[in-house]
């Protein structure tokens, strides 16, 4: 991507031709040291618009240090002639006037404004944020080997046959610099770029084919919301989310793409339809729907929502832990939902690892008269099968297990330790790690749980969140659902937009489980929202809150036990320590 570092903020449309901008071309001449060690000796600059030259600015610069005799026979710019010329401190704020409301060009730009911005920088000078062309850059993606050996800026001077030659003084190189500059926008030119947002994005590496389809965002608004790329028969093939809806689609068409199924997608797509937004989090939302309703095959994430698995407490005379994908309203105790079986099946194992109840999956009658299993005779079953406990009994430790899957995870994080540690101090440090994945699969899945069924558990949650630019981005969420969004624009009182809005929102019916209402993955973007700094909650109905001892206290230790497995490796008695109860206090 062309170096054009920071948005303009006069350039509200990216879309802005390259013949109304006026870009300022400057070079400097230092003496040889990196910035904060040396020092600038001499500016050169050229402001230009639509190939009409508007200005000039050039200054010799006395530097902190001397100029060293190598530099000057390069540049001929001697300590003599700079000892009577102004400090940097006095140049920059002419510079800065000359250069405003410009795109700053610079062949190596990194170079002359790596320098500029530090001597602004310590000096106490704003420095603005320019849009910023990089002339070597681009003409590195443009300029054939065959046409030219390197990308210097002589070389590149020869080529475009420039009326300036470059001479290592600050002006006479920004003057070269221009036509270079000219030189290079025929070439882009004739492959479609006319515009600063072209420029932006754009790439040798796009085919022309790809190219010519960019025309199919120009419908679109700069705003946020969702698009969707679709064939020649209306399926939709692509669903995506942007908080500038014409610059990302534009950016497939302009942008050499390095994913190899998205650019197969682009080569395919005939039509692209936009739904604007609210707020980035109506974004998001809807993206997640539209996934999950057409499916693309190019989406990789979210297809199948339904696809969902659960820990249920079976309801019988001795109840059992069984895997399923759905909850039903029959008051059996569920913990979910999981991504996948295999997650599913660990933390099924961890909880057996704590309460040694049945893990056969025979029909039992109140009096069973069955012959127990090989988990009886070591002790991990209590053997409902033979009738040597009673139901009363059993039903103490399955009372225990439906606590720990939506209050309080202790006894099974303590289980797991303690099995941890006896694997670990025999050395069966592979025996142990299965043990720790199991138990982090639960911990994970139980307080996500728990934060999902907290928010689901609200009839309506009322939110706002000041924008950058003085108005509030406003949610109605019910049950966990997004049910509306909408924006009060700066210096309006923001609270009748949010009345009008739950007077419009969707209707959430109570369900069943905490996923009733919203998938997963919705239900997760709103809490990362609602816990976002500066969120202001303006009516709640009902109580949002998770158990003081519930299973969100493990996962910090949880995660810092897997950081100290990715840091040291080899060092698998530390990966393997307990998570141990949580202090609180």
């Amino acid at each position: 991507m062309l170096p054009i570092r920071g948005v303009q903020h006069s350039f509200d449309d990216l879309g802005t031709p390259l013949r109304d901008i006026t870009f300022c071309v400057v070079d400097l001449e230092t003496t040889g040291n990196p910035p904060g060690e040396g020092g600038i000796t001499e500016i050169g600059a050229v402001k230009v618009k639509a190939g009409e030259l508007i200005g000039e600015f050039q200054t010799l610069v006395s530097p902190t240090e001397s100029i060293p005799p190598f530099i000057a026979v390069l540049t001929g710019i001697t300590n003599l002639m700079v000892a009577s010329s102004p400090r940097i401190e006095s140049v920059l704020p002419a510079f800065l006037e000359f250069a405003q409301g410009c795109v700053m060009v610079a062949h190596n730009a990194p170079f002359d404004m790596g320098f500029l911005k530090h001597e602004s920088l310590v000096h106490g000078y704003d420095w603005p944020d320019f849009p910023v062309v990089d002339t070597a850059l681009l003409a590195r993606r443009v300029i054939t080997p065959d046409e030219a050996p390197n990308c210097k800026l002589g070389t590149l001077a020869k080529l475009f046959r420039t009326t300036t030659t470059p001479n290592h003084r600050a002006l006479s190189d920004a003057r070269a610099t221009v036509d270079v500059l000219h030189g290079l926008f025929e070439r882009v030119g004739s492959l479609g770029v006319q515009t600063l947002e072209d420029l932006q994005t754009y790439s040798s590496r796009v085919a022309p084919a790809v190219r010519a389809k960019r025309h199919l965002a120009e419908s679109l608004p700069h705003a946020p919301g969702v698009y969707l790329f679709t064939d020649d028969r209306g399926e939709v093939l692509y669903v995506g989310k942007s908080k500038d809806l014409r610059t990302r689609v534009r950016s497939y068409f302009t942008a050499s793409e390095t994913r190899n199924r998205i650019g197969e997608m682009v080569g395919i797509a005939t039509g692209v339809r936009g739904i604007e937004c609210g707020t980035p989090l109506e974004a998001e939302v809807r993206e997640l729907r539209l996934i999950a309703e057409h499916k693309p095959r190019y989406n990789r994430r979210s297809k199948f929502p339904e696809r969902q698995h659960w820990l249920k407490v079976t309801v019988e005379p001795f109840p059992r832990l069984s895997l399923v994908k759905q909850v039903r309203d029959d008051d059996a105790g569920y913990l979910g939902p999981f991504s996948s079986r295999k997650t599913a099946e660990r933390a099924m194992a961890a909880l057996h690892e704590a309460f040694p109840i049945r893990q056969c999956t025979a029909r039992m009658s109140r009096h069973p008269q069955l012959s127990p299993c090989v988990l009886a005779e070591m002790g991990r079953c209590v053997a409902p099968c033979d009738g040597r406990i009673s139901m009363d009994s059993y039903g103490g430790f399955v009372a225990s297990l439906r606590t720990a899957l939506t209050v309080d995870p202790t006894p099974v994080v303590e289980a797991m330790d303690r099995r941890i540690d006896g694997l670990s101090a025999d050395e069966r440090f592979e025996d142990a790690a299965v043990h720790r994945d199991r138990l982090s699969a639960f911990v994970r899945s139980s307080a996500r749980m728990q934060r999902m069924a907290s928010v689901t558990g609200c009839a309506e949650i009322c939110a706002a969140r000041r924008t950058e630019d003085g108005g509030w981005e406003l949610h109605v969420i019910r049950r966990g659902r997004l049910a509306a969004a909408g924006f009060s624009p700066r210096g309006t009182d923001p609270r009748p937009h949010l009345e009008m809005l739950r007077a419009s929102a969707e209707t959430v019916l109570p369900g069943i489980g905490p996923v009733a209402a919203a998938s997963p993955e919705e239900i997760e973007l709103i809490l990362r929202w609602l816990e976002l700094p500066g969120i202001r909650l303006v009516e709640v109905d009902g109580t949002w809150t998770c158990p003081v001892s519930g299973a969100g206290r493990h996962l910090t230790r949880l995660d810092n036990s897997r950081s100290d497995a990715h840091h040291h490796p080899t060092e698998r008695r530390r990966h393997l320590r307990p998570l141990g109860p949580a202090r609180v206090g």
